[in-house]
C-alpha cells in the first residue's frame, strides 16, 4: 500500500534534459587518451598484426586443402606432406593470440588509468564546489551516477580497442581479400550485408536508447531513496515508518522493473534482426561458392576459404552489435558523471589568487557591510559590520534563524557575500586561495558529523600528518582521553557512520579534540558546549577560553553564561546587530540582552521554565511593549 499523504520529493538534477550528444561525449575522453597516445599507437600495432594473422589462417588452411585434394591411388600422394603449412598454420594461430595477449598487456593499464584518472577529477571537482549544490543533491544518487561513469569509461575504451577497431580491421581485410581473389559479387554481398547490419543496429539500438536513459534514472533514484532511509536509519525507527520507506523504495524499483523489461524485450528484437541479415549473407556467398566449385571457377580450398572468412567473419560482426550497444549504454552512464564535472563553481579562486598571509600582529578579522541571501529573494544578512581584533574573543548571540551561524559559513566561505567584504589580516577572503583560507580557521560546529573510522583517525582528521602522541594530548585537552581508554580498542573504536557509536557529548569532545590538533590562529565555536552535561561543559568551557588565548575567535552561542567573559558580545535578530558590547555594558543598557539574560537566569532557577532557545525567543517576543 503507497502513502496517500508524503509524497517524497524527487532529487534535483542538474542533467536532467540535458542530453549531450555521443561525439561530445567522447570527445571528453580524447585528451586523457592522447596521453598515452604512444602505447595506444603500439598496442594499435599488435591489434592489426593479430587481425592480419587471423586472416592469413584461411588462406593457408586454403592452400592445404588445395595441395590434399588427389584423387585415392594418386603416386603424388605419398610425395604431398605439405610440412611448412602446417607449420605456418600453427604459427599463425600461436601469432592471434601472441598479438592479442601483447596489446592487452599494453592498453589494459591505459583504460584503468584514464578510468581512474576522470573518477578522481570528478571527486575532486564535487569537492571544490559550494556548499549550495550538496545541500541541493542526494548523496546516494551522486555516488551512484560517479560509480556507473567509472566502470563505463574503462569499459568503452576497452570495447573500442578490443573490439570495434579490430572487427573494422577484419572487415576490410576480408572484403579486400574477397574482391582481390574472387569476383566482385562477394564483395558486394559482403559489403551490402554489412552497411544492413549496421544500419539496423544503429536504428534498434538509438530506439532501445531511451530504455537505458529511464532505467539509470530510476536506478539512481531507488538508490537515493535507499540511502537517506539508512543514513537516516534512527529517525525511520523513531516514527515507525518502515512500511512507508519501503513504498518509497519500491516504487523506484517498479518503475525500474517496467523500464528494464521493455530493455530486455527490444533487445530480442534486435538480436532476432541480426541473425537474419547474417544469416542471409553467409547463405548466398556458400551457394555463390559451392556453383563456383561445380562448375570449375573456383577449388574446393576457395570454397572452404570463403567459408573461414565468413566464419570469422560472423563472430566478431555478431558482438559488433552487442558492442554498439555497451558503447551506447557507456556513453549513457558517463554522461551524468560528465555533467558533475561540468557543474559550475559557484565559488572559486580569483585568477592569480595568493595565500592569506598572516604575520605576527595576528589575524583581525573584519565584516564590512555584508549582505547575503541564500536566495536571491530573501535576505538574510542586512549590512552586517564588525571586528574581532587580533587575539581577542568576540561572541554573537540570539534566537534561532537571526543569521549567526551564516557568519561562521562565510568566513570559510561555502559562500560569497552579496554586497561588502569580510577581510582577514587586512586580505579580501575572496582575493586568496580558498585553501589557505580554511586551513587558518578552525571550528567546532554544533552539529557533529564524524567519518566511519576509529577514534584516532577523526581526531587527526585536524592535521592528518600528527603523531599519535599528539592526538593523546588533543584528547587529553578535550577531556576525552579518559573515555577513550576505558573503551576495548581504545584509539581504534570505530565510531560508526557518522558518529552514531559515541553519545552527543562524546563526538562533540571529538570535534573539539580535531580543532585542538589542527591548531589554526582563527577559532570559531558554534555552539561548542552545546552537547555537553554541566559539569563537562564547564570544564570543556575552561579549556576553550585556555586555547582562545591570543587567537582570534568567534563564538556563536545560545547559552549567554558561555560567553560573558567575550571582549565584545554582538546581539543579532532578523540578521541585524540590535546591541553590541561587553557583557557589562549590554546589562546596563537594559535593553534586549539583559531581557535575554534574565530569561535564561529564570530558567536556570525554574524547572517550569522553557529549555529551549526557540521557547525563550517566544517569551521575549511576549515581552516586547
Amino acid at each position: 500500500m503507497r502513502p496517500a499523504t508524503l509524497t517524497p520529493p524527487a532529487p534535483a538534477d542538474a542533467a536532467s534534459g540535458a542530453s549531450r550528444s555521443d561525439w561530445s561525449t567522447l570527445k571528453k575522453l580524447l585528451p586523457y587518451v592522447w596521453q598515452w597516445r604512444y602505447r595506444v599507437a603500439v598496442a594499435l600495432a599488435c591489434l592489426i598484426a593479430a587481425k592480419v594473422a587471423n586472416v592469413g589462417v584461411p588462406l593457408v588452411l586454403k592452400s592445404l586443402v588445395d595441395a590434399l585434394a588427389l584423387k585415392p591411388g594418386d603416386p603424388q600422394a605419398v610425395l604431398v606432406v605439405p610440412v611448412a603449412l602446417l607449420v605456418g598454420y600453427g604459427a599463425l594461430r600461436l601469432s592471434i593470440t601472441l598479438f592479442t595477449e601483447l596489446r592487452e598487456f599494453l592498453f589494459y593499464p591505459v583504460a584503468a588509468r584514464i578510468a581512474r584518472s576522470i573518477g578522481l577529477e570528478t571527486f575532486d571537482h564535487l569537492l571544490s564546489l559550494s556548499l549550495r549544490f550538496h545541500l541541493e543533491r542526494q548523496t546516494g544518487g551522486v555516488s551512484r551516477d560517479i560509480d556507473r561513469g567509472s566502470r563505463s569509461i574503462q569499459s568503452l575504451l576497452n570495447y573500442l580497442i578490443y573490439n570495434i577497431v579490430p572487427t573494422l580491421v577484419e572487415i576490410t581485410l576480408v572484403i579486400s581479400l574477397l574482391s582481390a581473389k574472387f569476383d566482385g559479387w562477394f564483395a558486394v554481398i559482403t559489403f551490402s550485408a554489412l552497411l544492413l547490419y549496421i544500419a539496423f543496429t544503429v536504428t534498434v539500438t538509438e530506439w532501445r536508447t531511451a530504455f537505458r536513459r529511464a532505467m539509470n534514472e530510476q536506478d539512481s533514484k531507488a538508490s537515493t531513496k535507499a540511502v537517506d532511509a539508512l543514513i537516516n536509519y534512527e529517525t525511520v525507527k523513531y516514527f515507525s515508518n518502515e512500511k512507508f520507506e519501503q513504498a518509497r523504495y519500491d516504487e523506484n524499483l517498479q518503475r525500474l522493473e517496467r523500464a528494464s523489461i521493455k530493455s530486455q524485450t527490444s533487445l530480442s528484437v534486435l538480436n532476432l534482426g541480426q541473425s537474419l541479415i547474417i544469416a542471409v549473407a553467409v547463405t548466398l556467398l556458400v551457394r555463390r561458392a559451392t556453383e563456383g566449385v561445380v562448375t570449375g571457377t573456383m577449388t574446393l580450398g576457395d570454397l572452404v576459404l570463403v567459408n573461414a572468412l565468413m566464419i570469422q567473419l560472423y563472430i566478431p560482426l555478431n558482438f559488433l552489435g552487442v558492442i554498439y550497444r555497451e558503447i551506447k549504454q557507456s556513453i549513457i552512464d558517463m554522461e551524468k558523471m560528465f555533467s558533475l564535472l561540468g557543474q559550475h563553481r559557484e565559488v572559486a579562486d580569483a585568477p592569480g589568487a595568493q595565500p592569506l598571509a598572516i604575520d605576527a600582529t595576528g589575524a583581525e578579522v573584519r565584516f564590512r557591510n555584508v549582505r547575503f541571501g541564500y536566495d536571491p529573494d530573501r535576505t538574510i544578512l542586512h549590512d552586517i559590520s564588525f571586528d574581532i581584533p587580533a587575539g581577542k574573543t568576540v561572541a554573537v548571540v540570539g534566537p534561532s534563524g537571526s543569521g549567526k551561524s551564516t557568519l561562521a559559513r562565510l568566513m570559510f566561505r561555502f559562500y560569497d557575500v552579496s554586497a561588502g567584504r569580510i577581510e582577514i589580516a587586512g586580505q579580501d577572503i575572496r582575493a586568496v586561495t580558498q585553501h589557505s583560507l580554511r586551513q587558518a580557521i578552525g571550528i567546532v560546529p554544533q552539529d557533529t558529523v564524524l567519518f566511519n573510522d576509529t577514534i584516532e583517525y577523526n581526531i587527526a582528521y585536524g592535521r592528518t600528518t600528527a603523531a599519535r602522541s599528539e592526538v593523546e594530548a588533543a584528547a587529553q585537552a578535550a577531556h576525552i582521553h579518559a573515555f577513550i581508554t576505558s573503551t576495548p580498542k581504545g584509539y581504534d573504536t570505530m565510531v560508526g557512520e557518522r558518529g552514531l557509536k559515541l553519545s552527543g557529548g562524546e563526538k562533540q569532545r571529538v570535534a573539539i579534540a580535531r580543532t585542538l590538533l589542527k591548531a589554526p590562529p582563527i577559532l570559531i565555536f558554534d555552539e561548542a558546549t552545546s552537547a555537553l552535561d554541566s559539569a563537562n561543559e564547564r570544564a570543556i568551557q575552561a579549556e576553550l577560553q585556555g586555547v582562545a588565548q591570543n587567537k582570534t575567535t568567534l563564538v556563536i552561542a545560545h547559552r549567554l553564561s558561555t560567553v560573558v567573559d567575550a571582549h565584545q558580545i554582538l546581539v543579532m535578530e532578523h540578521g541585524r546587530i540590535l546591541e553590541r558590547g561587553s557583557h557589562t555594558e549590554l546589562l546596563a543598557l537594559n535593553a534586549r540582552y539583559a531581557q535575554m539574560w534574565q530569561l535564561q537566569q529564570s530558567r536556570a532557577d525554574s524547572p517550569d521554565a522553557p529549555t529551549d532557545p526557540a521557547d525563550a525567543r517566544v517569551l521575549l517576543s511576549l515581552e516586547r511593549p
